[in-house]
């Protein structure tokens, strides 16, 4: 790999060198090395581009690594990686994709990525989403996420995207069973003319199911974000859903929240706030000496975390 390969490794999936335990890293739409343990197993799918990733029961303590970079401007890359999680494990699955266009054409990267969690596993799913390059092609990344959670299973899923995509649509459906947990907590930075659109959709169907999705964003320059969710409560159940977001120059910040409660102990709530950097925030800190971009970025990155 080169050098600004690697980087992008390193940056999308914190990989440096060779990662301990399973992996599979693609390469601009081929595989580039691939890992496998004893209770983790990486299958080639054979009708479409992707993998089976297949975690025995009572797996602990063990990682999964199957991040995706591409290089080549123009590329246009679609995979399907489905996740078979067995009952009672407990693991940490970090993906990302980073895209380096130097070129003049659209690169872009579609990832559908389906979880079926069997009963009381757990799993810590990580993604990051990067884009560099000097290049007048866009940067374009559309990622899907599928959950299936059984009884007692828990999945807190974190991505974050705050540089160089120039259009992203994310897609995240969840059906929740009994006593199960779901956890989204996202973070984006969107400037330029970039845009971002979220879509949430959870159905909490089990008897004490829960979700609690988080969005927080930045909205710089002419960008444009919009944050939809969607929480059916179809059985006794708890759902919360938050988009807290920064809007600054000339961007456009849309939230559109949907709480549909169809049994009578669904407890559901959904709370979103718009809003500029206080001024008061900005005084305080560059009397400490910043200048107002260096107290904006101060602040930006602290909200961001």
């Amino acid at each position: 790999m080169t050098t600004f390969e690697e980087n992008l490794l390193a940056e999308v999936a914190d990989i440096h060198g060779v990662p301990e335990g399973a992996y599979n890293i693609r390469k601009n739409g081929a595989a580039a090395g691939r890992n496998t343990t004893a209770n983790i197993d990486l299958v080639t799918k054979e009708d479409k581009p992707g993998i089976d990733i297949i975690i025995k029961p009572g797996t602990k303590n063990e990682s999964v690594h199957i991040p995706v970079i591409i290089s080549e401007s123009g590329l246009k890359d679609l995979v399907y990686n489905d996740f078979y999680i067995g009952e009672g494990a407990d693991v940490t699955i970090v993906a990302g994709c980073g895209i380096h266009n130097c070129g003049d054409q659209e690169s872009a990267h579609d990832g559908i990525h389906t979880f079926h969690l069997a009963k009381n596993s757990k799993v810590k799913y990580i993604e990051k989403h990067v884009g560099t390059g000097d290049g007048r092609g866009a940067n374009v990344m559309n990622p899907t996420t599928i959950v299936y959670l059984e009884e007692g299973a828990y999945l807190e899923m974190e991505t974050t995207q705050i540089k160089g995509i120039d259009s992203t649509v994310r897609e995240t459906e969840g059906v929740v069973g009994d006593n199960a947990t779901f956890i989204v907590k996202e973070k984006i930075m969107t400037h330029g003319s970039q845009y971002a659109k979220t879509n949430f959709k959870v159905d909490l169907n089990g008897v004490g199911s829960s979700a609690n999705v988080i969005s927080r964003s930045v909205a710089k320059e002419d960008s444009k974000q919009e944050f939809i969710s969607r929480i059916t409560g179809n059985n006794e159940c708890n759902g919360h859903s938050e988009c807290d977001a920064i809007i600054m120059d000339r961007a456009v910040v849309t939230a559109i929240p949907e709480l549909t409660a169809a049994n009578v102990d669904a407890s559901l709530i959904h709370e979103a706030a718009i809003g500029k950097i206080a001024g008061e925030q900005l005084i305080k800190l560059m009397t400490l000496g910043l200048s107002e971009a260096e107290a904006e970025e101060q602040i930006v990155n602290g909200f961001l975390k």
